[in-house]
């Protein structure tokens, strides 16, 4: 039963803590008052160091869309490593990912890749001030790109610091960011479409990009509205600011990434998770005029994109059996199961008596114990008690066989199936059951 502090997660929590700040390496893993260790995954189960097995909805924080262990996945990465680990050279397979996402992403005519989702923002920022030769960016209120600093401003703002809902405050979201970086960065109201139009047109001859993230996982998913989307490329046209989509997360949305579904088409995109089959990815992709920045068979370079792990071959064979595993087909099971699990809790917060809404879209489920609606970040649901039912749900899963992420986020793989669904759901009943019976 958790939390149990003879338990070997809180052993090894404590363990950790000795040779680590905070006892691991991802804040995200964390929660009260320990996390647990995984030891195994199969489908779309995981199991903690205890041999307690789970639904897993985490799935890594989206990147394994096929789960735990999967086959096709598992046969490309033992073939890989019987031939190459890493090598300080490019490999065929590199290419052969290069070539399939060229094929299905509509703004990416090419792409570079890289370590991690916060790493192909970072380098689409950079191609961007470069290609441009400007020095600010835009992002929305409320989303989170990675570590980058220019783009790690207004994640999650407190209201006392905000500022004024049509020109936000631009708001450090962590210590040790520079002044110079928040002079850098403008924040606009998220599906704000007059105001954000002002704020670009305001800032246009200093702009080399606007971010945005077409579905926002840190506002439970909320999508960019269509009228929202389309003036944002249009603005930024108009004024030859360039247009970044975000889509680390939002490409497990359908086959053509969520500039597909949406119908806009950005000039760079930024991608991870989902492209690496499970291991370490980024990706930095856009037009080719663009793109151009990073060739160094052209003198002098403009931007250098180097890494030890570029393109590593264990990510890029990963990578290209996962990628390929995902058909139209595929999507279309999976986004269905989105649907069912979706539908699945609302029937749960009705038969409870439990306010609530459930968000997100495709693959991407999220639960807020209020049904306000919302569209951008201010309007977001998210007050004290709300948090506190969604973290003792989470609890109430995790000692009845799922796990999910703590603040009510769930990320389906292609593993799962309809009973899975069902159970989880019957699973979320239960505890939102027994959130009515303690009082809250």
């Amino acid at each position: 039963m958790y939390p149990d502090p003879n338990s070997r997660s809180a052993q090894l929590f404590e363990r950790g803590q000795r040779v680590m700040p905070g006892g691991n390496s991802r804040v995200g893993v964390m929660f009260e008052p320990y996390p647990l260790y995984a030891v195994s995954g199969s489908g779309c189960r995981v199991t903690d160091v205890e041999g307690v097995e789970r639904i897993d909805f985490v799935n890594n924080w989206s990147s394994l869309i096929h789960g735990h262990s999967n086959p096709e996945v598992l046969d490309a990465i033992a073939s890989q490593s019987q031939r190459l680990l890493a090598v300080g050279m490019p490999t065929e397979v590199e290419i052969e990912l290069a070539e399939l996402l060229t094929a299905r992403v509509p703004g990416v005519e090419q792409i570079r890749f890289s370590n991690s989702g916060s790493e192909g923002v970072v380098f689409a920022l950079r191609a961007a001030k470069a290609f441009t030769g400007r020095a600010k960016i835009a992002k929305a209120e409320g989303a989170y790109h990675g570590n980058a600093d220019s783009i790690e401003v207004s994640v999650a703002p407190s209201p006392k610091r905000w500022g004024d809902e049509h020109a936000p405050n631009t708001v450090a979201a962590t210590e040790g960011l520079t002044d110079g970086v928040l002079r850098d960065s403008i924040v606009l109201p998220f599906n704000d479409v007059e105001a954000s139009r002002q704020l670009i047109e305001a800032h246009a001859a200093e702009l080399a990009a606007v971010v945005i993230d077409p579905v926002v996982s840190r506002m439970g998913f909320v999508q960019a509205t269509p009228e929202y989307l389309t003036m944002v490329r249009d603005v930024t046209t108009a004024h030859g600011i360039l247009l970044i989509f975000d889509e680390v997360f939002s490409f497990r949305v359908g086959y053509h990434g969520a500039q597909g579904e949406v119908g806009i088409t950005p000039d760079l995109t930024a991608m991870g998770k989902i492209i690496g089959g499970g291991l370490p990815v980024g990706a930095t992709g856009g037009r080719a005029d663009v793109m151009a920045v990073f060739d160094q068979t052209k003198k002098p370079l403009r931007v250098e994109h180097g890494g030890t792990y570029n393109a590593n071959p264990m990510t890029m064979a990963a990578g290209l059996a996962a990628m390929r595993q995902m058909t139209p087909e595929a999507y279309t099971r999976l986004n269905a199961l989105g649907d069912r699990l979706r539908d699945g809790i609302r029937s749960a917060l009705g038969e409870v008596g439990l306010a609530g809404g459930v968000h997100g879209c495709a693959s991407m489920v999220a639960l807020i114990f209020n049904d306000a609606p919302f569209t951008n970040y201010r309007e977001l649901p998210l007050r004290r008690r709300e948090a506190e039912m969604v973290y003792a749900l989470h609890r109430y899963l995790l000692n009845h066989g799922v796990t999910i992420i703590p603040h009510g986020l769930m990320l389906l793989s292609t593993a799962m199936t309809e009973d899975d669904i069902d159970e989880t759901v019957a699973t979320m009943r239960d505890g939102m059951q027994m959130l009515v019976e303690t009082g809250f």
